[in-house]
């Protein structure tokens, strides 16, 4: 499908070309369909992932009538090495299908909605991919520029809008966005940069394979910052007490936001040792008490894994015994 996508291309080009030889004023070409203006653009990744999730098709019908989010190659190189593959064609070659397919539909708005649209709409769309029987919104934002903000709290800026294509409209966006429930914790940590100190300290103590397993787990997930503050303690640990550290932010099973049981010591990986999660206004403002003097606040809750639910907290917990 791609060397035919390269074809039909190269015969545009060649159309093009030849007429531009004349004098004469030539009218503009009439927009191609979606898939050929990716190609147009140089969204090589993004075609490649399309053409192995089955939705060329789609992008090329007649009948179809979307918008498209295109992430530029430069996006899923990013995306790519901060999961570990050396490039974006060894992401598309080791995610399967299905899981391709639900990241190319969480970019798909319905219908064409250009950036003025976005600017004065909704401050969520919905988009073609579905999650727990629903369809998977994006937040969005038109502060310095249209953007949106995925299931990993990252934002994608647009620096192209309003690409025309025949069956839609493209706007080419300077990140991958990443729904919810297709990859693991492990992974929706690793996609988003707030999380650099949590997932390297789980690949030094090799909790990264058993965190990618079947769970189900609750990950309550501090950033950098908060491993910065706690930096000379960490420091200090043993490996084993470095470990004990990471599991007692994990449960086994997923306990979403709507089911947390206030009040009621919770065991974490590190057993016997438990948490307690006290009840604030509302779950995005719930505390976690530990060992110290000072709770950890919860500030994002239902990061909605492939195995499990992140929340994100501002402070490392510290269990007794270490």
């Amino acid at each position: 499908m791609i060397r035919w996508i390269q074809r039909a291309l190269a015969a545009s080009a060649v159309t093009f070309l030849a007429a531009c030889g004349g004098s004469d004023p030539v009218e503009p070409a009439p927009p191609v369909n979606l898939a050929l203006t990716a190609g147009n653009a140089n969204l090589t990744a993004l075609v490649a992932a399309a053409t192995k999730a089955g939705l060329v098709d789609t992008l090329t019908s007649a009948s179809t009538n979307v918008t498209v989010l295109a992430p530029t190659d430069a996006a899923f190189n990013t995306l790519a090495t901060r999961l570990g593959f050396a490039n974006a064609g060894a992401m598309v070659q080791a995610l399967p299908a299905s899981a391709l397919q639900s990241i190319l539909q969480y970019h798909i708005l319905a219908g064409r909605v250009t950036a003025a649209d976005l600017q004065a709409g909704a401050a969520t769309r919905p988009t073609l991919y579905s999650f727990a029987g629903a369809p998977a919104t994006l937040r969005v934002s038109a502060t310095g520029g249209v953007g949106f903000t995925d299931a990993v709290l990252t934002r994608a800026g647009v620096v192209s809008a309003d690409v025309q294509a025949s069956n839609g409209l493209v706007h080419v966006v300077d990140k991958v966005l990443v729904p919810p429930g297709v990859l693991t914790v492990v992974q929706m940590a690793l996609a988003n940069p707030e999380f650099t100190s949590l997932t390297g300290a789980l690949a030094n103590r090799n909790l990264v394979n058993p965190l990618s397993g079947a769970g189900p787990f609750t990950v309550f997930a501090p950033t950098n910052a908060a491993f910065t503050a706690i930096a000379s303690t960490v420091s200090g640990l043993s490996p084993a007490q470095l470990a004990t550290v990471l599991t007692y932010h994990v449960l086994n099973g997923q306990v979403l936001s709507s089911g947390i049981p206030f009040g009621t010591p919770v065991t974490t990986l590190a057993a016997p040792r438990t948490i307690i999660i006290t009840a604030g206004p509302a779950p995005a403002v719930a505390s976690i008490a530990d060992s110290t003097n000072v709770a950890a606040r919860i500030n994002a809750v239902d990061i909605r894994a492939s195995n499990g639910v992140i929340h994100v907290i501002d402070k490392v917990l510290i269990p007794s015994p270490l």
